[in-house]
């Protein structure tokens, strides 16, 4: 069974589509064949909707924190630490960078809560899902600061350069549908085909960013395997093997879903 590291089921794909009762989003994957979801609450208003929905669905756990592009909302290390306590809470974030839209958080703002979220993460022995946009020597400098942090750099989409940094630094890449988006994805595909497969993991970020043949369409953690299906032709390999290998890789990881 397949693990989809980083979901949010209860996001509208931009507005115009219904939210899937959970129950149903579970179960559709569950056919597919993914096993378990991490989903992500990045905002206050979520947190507590997902915190009470994981805790009846065994197949869910949570990601919680703030999102940079609402860093500005300030949540405090008290309230992390809160989050870090919860059972069913397997990692903190998304948090980390994003400088590419104008009207964001400015950097400060930004990096405090980053900074904020290790820190209450290593206090809680918790993984850190990070989030990096046309900010790259900004997240490695972080990063730099706190040899040993868990972490992940989530829908990895970035340069060469940012993935040797972040494996050096002992963090997992994550990978998405954009491994399936043709000859523009091409160096990204490069880069999951030479990671050390043991710090390779899958995700969907759905609702967005669904695969081929989906493309442009509201992405669900039941699309996973095509993903899959990509990342086994990059190694060569069947897609049963990427299953074991990036299921084991996300229960080092995240260790409360072992």
């Amino acid at each position: 069974m397949l693990i989809d590291t980083h979901a949010h089921p209860q996001h509208r794909f931009y507005g115009d589509e219904p939210v899937l009762p959970l129950s149903a989003y579970l179960a559709q994957a569950k056919a597919a064949g993914v096993g378990q979801v991490l989903g992500v609450a990045c905002r206050r208003e979520e947190w507590a909707p997902l915190l009470a929905a994981a805790a009846q669905y065994p197949a869910l756990r949570v990601i919680a924190g703030v999102h940079p592009h609402d860093a500005d909302q300030a949540v405090t290390a008290a309230e992390l630490a809160d989050l870090a306590t919860h059972p069913v809470v397997a990692g903190l974030g998304e948090t980390g960078f994003d400088f590419y839209y104008d009207n964001l958080p400015d950097a400060a703002t930004q990096e405090a809560s980053f900074r904020r979220h290790i820190d209450v993460a290593l206090a809680h022995g918790l993984p850190v899902v990070i989030h990096t946009r046309n900010a790259e020597a900004e997240t490695v400098r972080v990063l730099r600061d706190y040899l040993g942090l868990p972490f992940v750099l989530h829908c990895f989409s970035g340069t060469p350069w940012l993935a040797e940094q972040g494996l050096a630094l002992g963090g997992y890449l994550s990978f998405s549908g954009m491994l399936t988006f043709g000859k523009k994805s091409e160096e990204l595909r490069q880069i999951a085909a030479t990671a050390p497969r043991d710090r390779v993991l899958l995700e969907t970020d759905a609702p967005y960013l669904a695969p081929a043949p989906h493309r442009g369409q509201r992405n669900a953690s039941s699309l996973l395997p095509h993903t899959a299906a990509a990342l086994a032709d990059l190694w060569q390999c069947s897609t049963a093997e990427v299953a074991e290998t990036t299921t084991a890789n996300a229960r080092r990881l995240f260790a409360r879903l072992a």
